[in-house]
């Protein structure tokens, strides 16, 4: 059974790279990410095109084979079914994302937009090199910071898995598998793109 069955099926033509990415729970344990590699993500994520140029994000990286101390206390912080997948995973990624200008400490309202555009750039990277990202919101964002000493005015939002998609099988949740065997779905071009006013879809 191919460890990456999500493809998915778009109903107009766009990069191969967008169709092969998807965000598994399965990751195979048995298998490290090069640092090597990891680098690569995140020179990715550094070209990111972000307001004023401020680069208003950092990366808090525990890998479970070489930094098990840090990866286990960020397993620690996760809320929810997480802890139920998450350890089989190579990496763990804390991000955090400077909320002023370094130039003025005026408010950025663009910071976390920008980091979400590094967030994507450093997961296509991550696709075209056979690797699997999962973002996820659910873990204590204050505990999280404090273990990794983020201080202000940086605040913690999301936290990524980094790895090789694995079984679907090692999962321990049902629900987990089943959403792993279940082709991916969107809601289409037309509720979602509208031409000159809002309700008139883009034909």
């Amino acid at each position: 059974m191919s460890l990456h069955p999500k493809v998915a099926s778009t109903d107009h033509d766009v990069l191969d790279l967008i169709r092969r990415r998807w965000s598994p729970r399965a990751f195979d344990a048995s298998r490290d990410v090069p640092r090597a590699d990891l680098l690569r993500l995140f020179e990715a994520a550094r070209w990111a095109p972000s307001s004023a140029n401020e680069q208003p994000w950092r990366f808090i990286v525990a890998e479970r084979e070489r930094s098990p101390e840090a990866f286990a206390a960020l397993m620690g912080t996760l809320t929810g079914r997480n802890p139920a997948w998450a350890g089989a995973a190579a990496v763990l990624v804390l991000i955090a994302v400077r909320m002023t200008h370094e130039k003025n400490d005026a408010p950025n309202r663009s910071a976390w937009y920008d980091a979400g555009q590094a967030s994507a750039f450093l997961v296509m990277q991550a696709t075209s090199m056979g690797l699997s990202v999962r973002q996820m919101e659910g873990f204590d964002h204050a505990r999280a910071a404090g273990i990794c000493g983020v201080p202000e005015p940086f605040e913690t939002r999301v936290m990524m898995a980094i790895g090789y998609a694995g079984d679907p099988e090692s999962l321990v949740v049902d629900v987990h598998r089943e959403a792993e065997r279940k082709p991916r779905s969107r809601k289409p071009v037309a509720e979602l793109v509208f031409s000159a006013e809002w309700g008139k879809p883009l034909a």
